[in-house]
C-alpha cells in the first residue's frame, strides 16, 4: 500500500515534501493524504506503568529530594484511590490481575500519544508480562532504583545489575533527583561504582554539575529528561543547555502521571515551553533516534517505513514544530511492527485484521479504532471503585 503525504519525516534532520511511504497492507492501494505528515512512532524512555493514576499526587511539593515524595505520596488522595485497585505488597509482581489493570492503563496512556515503545522502570518481570500489552514494553535491560534508595523494588545492587548487562543491554537508574547535598553527591558514588558507561541511562540528573555532564558526554552515558515531573516534584530540572553543548545523548520520558505529564505529547510541549530556544527537531530527536540509541533498540523497529508509521494532521509548516501543536485527539493512524494499533476507521479498512481484537469509538466526532479494549478496562476500574473514573490520557 502506497500513501502520499504532504510531508514525510524520516529523522530529526531529514524530511521530504510530497513524499510516498509504502506500508505493509493486505491491499494494493494508492491513496493520498496531502494535509497529513508521516512520522516514525515515538518512544517514551522512562515511565512507571504502575504509577499512571490520575490526578497528580501532590503533598508538600517542591522537595529537595524525591525520596521524601516517595514516602509522602503514599498518603495522597491519588495514591490511596489507586490502592483500591491494586496495592503493592513489596514484591512488585505485576502479573496479578489487579496489577494488570494498572499497567494496561499505563500502556494505553502511551499508545494514545503516538508511543509504540515504552521503557517501564520496574524490576524484571516474568516473560509473559511483556507480551500482554498493545505496544512494546522493553524487556531487555537491567536497573536500580537509585543510589540513595537502592533497589527497593527488587533486584540486585546497582553494581551487580550493571555487570549482568555484559555491556549488551541498557542499565537504567534514577540519579541526582533533588537539590540537597545527597543529590549532588550521588554522581560521585555512581561514578565510583563503575557505572558511568556507554550503555547506562540516567533518569533525571537534576543535580548534575556542568563537569558531571561533561563526564557523561565523554563516557557516552545517556540521560533521560523528565521535565514536568522534575518541576512538579523538585522545582528544577536538568541543565539541558549544557547537555546539548557537550553532546550528551538526551532522551525524554514522562515518569508517571502522578508526578508528570498525562502523556508524551504533553511532555514534549512542556519541555519546549521551558526551553523555547531549543529547536523542535532536537526535542523530536529525544523521542526517536536518541531513545533508540540509549535503549539499544534495533533500528528497523523504530524507523518509519513498511511496518512503523505515525500519521498526524499538518497544522503548521515546520513538521517538527507541528508535533508540538498536536495532542492525543489528532492521531490519524499508527502502525507498529506491521500491526495497526490506533487511528481512523476509514484507514483501517485497508488492512485485513480481526475486528474482534479492536475497540471502536468516537473521538471529537471522528470514528476511530484502537488495538485491545481500553473501554472494558476503564469499566472494570470503575466497577471496582464504585463510581465512574476518567483518565485524561484516554480520549473517550
Amino acid at each position: 500500500m502506497r500513501i502520499k503525504f504532504g510531508k514525510v519525516v524520516y529523522n530529526s534532520e531529514s524530511f521530504h515534501n510530497d513524499s510516498v511511504v509504502e506500508i505493509k497492507s493486505n491491499y494494493s492501494e494508492n491513496i493520498e493524504l496531502p494535509n497529513s505528515i508521516a512520522y516514525p512512532p515515538l518512544i517514551n524512555s522512562h515511565d512507571h506503568l504502575i504509577g499512571n493514576w490520575y490526578p497528580l499526587a501532590k503533598a508538600n511539593n517542591p522537595y529537595d529530594t524525591v525520596d521524601k515524595w516517595v514516602d509522602e505520596m503514599q498518603f495522597t488522595p491519588s495514591f490511596l484511590e489507586r490502592n483500591k485497585i491494586w496495592k503493592g505488597n513489596g514484591k512488585f509482581e505485576l502479573l496479578d490481575e489487579r496489577a494488570e489493570l494498572i499497567t494496561l492503563l499505563g500502556a494505553y496512556k502511551n499508545l494514545f500519544s503516538g508511543v509504540h515503545i515504552v521503557q517501564d522502570h520496574i524490576s524484571y518481570q516474568k516473560p509473559e508480562y511483556y507480551t500482554k500489552f498493545p505496544i512494546q514494553v522493553i524487556e531487555k535491560y537491567k536497573q536500580c532504583h537509585s543510589m540513595s534508595m537502592g533497589n527497593w523494588w527488587g533486584g540486585k545492587s546497582a553494581s551487580e545489575e550493571y555487570l549482568d548487562t555484559e555491556g549488551k543491554m541498557p542499565f537504567i537508574i534514577h540519579l541526582a533527583e533533588g537539590t540537597n547535598p545527597e543529590a549532588y553527591k550521588s554522581f560521585d558514588k555512581f561514578k565510583a561504582a563503575g557505572l558511568l558507561k556507554p550503555n547506562t541511562m540516567l533518569i533525571h540528573g537534576i543535580a548534575l554539575t556542568k563537569e558531571n555532564i561533561k563526564e557523561c558526554a565523554e563516557a557516552g552515558t545517556s540521560i533521560c529528561w523528565c521535565p514536568k515531573s522534575n518541576m512538579f516534584l523538585i522545582g528544577k530540572t536538568l541543565d539541558l543547555e549544557t547537555c546539548l553543548e557537550y553532546g550528551v545523548n538526551i532522551t525524554i520520558g514522562t515518569d508517571s502521571t502522578m508526578s508528570g505529564s498525562i502523556n508524551l505529547l504533553e511532555e514534549i510541549k512542556f519541555g519546549a515551553s521551558l526551553f523555547p530556544d531549543i529547536p523542535a527537531n532536537i526535542i523530536f530527536k529525544m523521542a526517536t533516534e536518541n531513545a533508540q540509541k540509549a535503549l539499544m533498540l534495533p533500528k528497523k523497529d523504530t524507523q518509519i517505513g513498511n511496518e512503523n508509521i505515525l500519521i498526524m494532521p499538518q497544522k503548521v509548516e515546520d513538521p517538527y514544530q507541528n508535533l508540538l501543536h498536536c495532542d492525543l485527539h489528532d492521531i490519524k493512524f499508527m502502525m507498529s511492527k506491521g500491526i495497526p494499533i490506533l487511528g481512523e476507521i476509514k484507514l483501517l479498512d485497508y488492512f485485513a485484521i480481526n475486528r474482534s481484537d479492536y475497540s471502536f469509538f468516537s473521538d471529537n466526532g471522528v470514528d476511530k479504532f484502537v488495538l485491545g479494549h481500553p473501554d472494558r478496562l476503564i469499566q472494570q476500574v470503575s466497577d471496582i471503585l464504585g463510581y465512574e473514573k476518567h483518565f485524561p490520557y484516554i480520549p473517550f
